[in-house]
């Protein structure tokens, strides 16, 4: 059935707009530009899905490419990390780049070309230098509603204008002490357009290439001539763009007049901006400055901590490329400016790991359950001292997918149970163990309360149990129902392991409510909690970042930083379940 219009966001029906008419070149190229200042996070995974997702749909090409125009804040750190979270939510970016890796650039590959850019605006008359501070500038930029006063510097010829820019290249000037602007429109309604900043001095040192540069371009200026050099044809940007969109537009005017627009098949490429509303989360901020400082002052282990909303922190949580996907497309594509419910994105997470997860057996609450007339006359395998034995129960690794096989598990006398599975004063329709009740040990017999041992507080230390030696396999011989069944591990050969239960990381859905210098104060004390579980054998060789479905509980991976073969350590991803419902 073919797709209506209505079921194609506005980008997609764009991009099919400008293909029809031959607007392309025969090659639909976008491009994903993040400035190399900090880690990406799940914002960002939105417009990588919409940005990758529209070249892939077209055939064409997307490229990646590192914005790096403010030195104070960038590093190869955040820059390689940006990289590889591409890659590990599955995209990857082609063309021809300029930094002898394809598709990949860097905009301060490209100062040299701007820089000369520029001074051929200063020839045409279309830039000029402005030693006005920025609240002198203020005052002449006026209002809205009412048009600005022009620079004193405004009309300066193109030859001194040409001297002070190279002056300032050169490093004869402070910080702020002069700048380069476009000469557009003092009187324009939109302020972004009466006679912006298209360069400005900063002596700062740049990761990527020293202190070769004391002047860089402003991000507005960058952005079009990064787009026009690589011959992107459509530029998809986040809603806070759109009032900048003339001046984009303006920049692309002005390469056109320089003779720099690509042309591919004998068509001009013009490049087009076109915005739609970012990822807004409810329960997290997104803001890279207010992340950095939950990262610097430990609030968090670091930018990949499983309750950061950074790709890197969701993955080290458990969170699939697949899920992280579904969850942008199903919150779409619009211009309308709203929040979402992480709840969705962790419903996709629990849809996909419950068809792929296998399943293991781990006790996070541990206590002691003893069958009392457990023995190797029962046809258990005997231990060395001839005692108590062994016998193994078979599970499916996972019951919706036959292919996945099954798993051999160590059953003996002594094994842990989960302490919220056993009530001395049972409440309405508990149908776990009780005294004088029974229970099904999961693929194993029905084993039946006796007594209860406790410690010297009061707290309950043991439970002794006999078992019914016809129920092996977890039927009664004599049928009669057992309603409940619960998970257990063997002590004998359960391996302890860290597990590390995360919550929201603020107890507030809108932590920024009373501005952003104030939203620490929602931090949640009990984000994060830690215990120690018992877990099957097969758990303790667990491979870091592998992820499971612990039986009863909830979706686990092992921990990418933490867990060793022998010391596991598992983050909580999701719980089992959640009364969560996408529309």
């Amino acid at each position: 059935m073919e797709e209506s219009d209505t079921s194609r966001h506005f980008l997609r029906q764009w991009i099919e707009a400008d293909v029809a008419a031959g607007r392309t070149g025969g090659k639909v190229v976008t491009r994903f530009p993040p400035e190399p200042n900090g880690y990406i996070h799940i914002g960002h995974a939105k417009a990588i899905c919409v940005d990758f997702g529209m070249a892939e749909l077209f055939g064409g090409e997307c490229h990646l490419r590192l914005d790096d125009t403010n030195p104070a804040k960038e590093s190869d750190e955040y820059a390689e990390n940006i990289k590889n979270d591409i890659r590990w939510l599955g995209f990857r970016w082609s063309g021809e780049g300029d930094s002898g890796e394809p598709g990949f650039y860097n905009a301060s590959n490209m100062f040299d070309r701007m820089y000369a850019i520029a001074e051929e605006l200063i020839r045409r008359g279309q830039a000029y230098c402005c030693n006005l501070g920025q609240e002198e500038w203020k005052d002449y930029r006026g209002v809205p509603e009412k048009p600005g006063r022009p620079s004193p510097s405004r009309d300066t010829s193109p030859e001194r204008n040409l001297q002070i820019f190279h002056e300032m290249r050169d490093g004869k000037y402070a910080d702020g002490e002069w700048c380069l602007r476009a000469k557009i429109d003092m009187a324009s309604p939109n302020i972004h357009f009466r006679d912006p900043v298209l360069y400005r001095i900063r002596h700062v040192s740049h990761y990527h290439l020293g202190d070769k540069w004391c002047v860089y371009p402003m991000y507005d200026f960058a952005h079009p001539i990064e787009d026009a050099l690589e011959g992107v044809t459509h530029s998809m940007c986040t809603l806070e763009f759109e009032v900048h969109r003339p001046l984009y537009d303006w920049v692309v005017d002005r390469l056109d007049e320089q003779g720099l627009l690509v042309v591919r098949n004998g068509v001009k490429i013009r490049p087009q901006q076109r915005e739609f509303a970012r990822l807004n989360i409810t329960w997290t901020v997104m803001s890279k400055r207010l992340l950095l400082k939950l990262v610097e002052e430990g609030h968090v282990a670091g930018w990949d901590d499983p309750r950061m909303p950074t790709v890197c922190g969701m993955r080290r949580r458990g969170f699939t490329p697949g899920a992280i996907r579904e969850f942008c497309d199903r919150v779409g594509v619009s211009k309308m400016e709203s929040e979402s419910d992480p709840a969705l994105l962790e419903w996709c997470v629990r849809e996909e790991l419950n068809r792929t997860a296998p399943r293991r057996m781990a006790v996070l609450d541990p206590v002691k359950l003893v069958i009392d007339n457990w023995g190797t006359g029962n046809g258990e395998r005997g231990t060395e001292n001839g005692e108590r034995g062994t016998r193994e129960v078979e599970l499916p690794n996972n019951p919706l997918d036959e292919s996945a096989g099954t798993r051999r598990i160590p059953f003996s006398r002594e094994i842990w149970i989960d302490r919220a599975d056993f009530m001395e004063v049972p409440e309405k329709k508990f149908f776990r163990l009780v005294p004088g009740g029974e229970v099904r040990l999961r693929g194993a017999c029905i084993v039946k309360c006796v007594s209860v041992e406790k410690d010297a507080e009061g707290k309950i230390a043991a439970l002794h149990c006999t078992w019914d030696e016809g129920s092996w396999g977890g039927n009664a011989p004599d049928g009669r129902k057992v309603k409940g069944t619960i998970h257990w591990v063997d002590c004998a050969t359960g391996v302890p392991a860290e597990v590390r239960l995360y919550d929201r990381l603020f107890t507030d859905p809108d932590p920024l409510k009373d501005g952003s210098d104030n939203y620490l104060k929602y931090l949640n004390p009990d984000s994060l909690r830690k215990v120690t579980a018992y877990v099957e054998p097969l758990l303790g060789e667990a491979k870091p970042g592998e992820a499971f479905q612990f039986e009863r509980t909830g979706y686990f991976c092992a921990d990418a930083g933490d867990s060793q073969p022998g010391k596991p350590v598992f983050n909580r991803t999701v719980t089992l379940k959640d009364g969560y419902k996408p529309s």
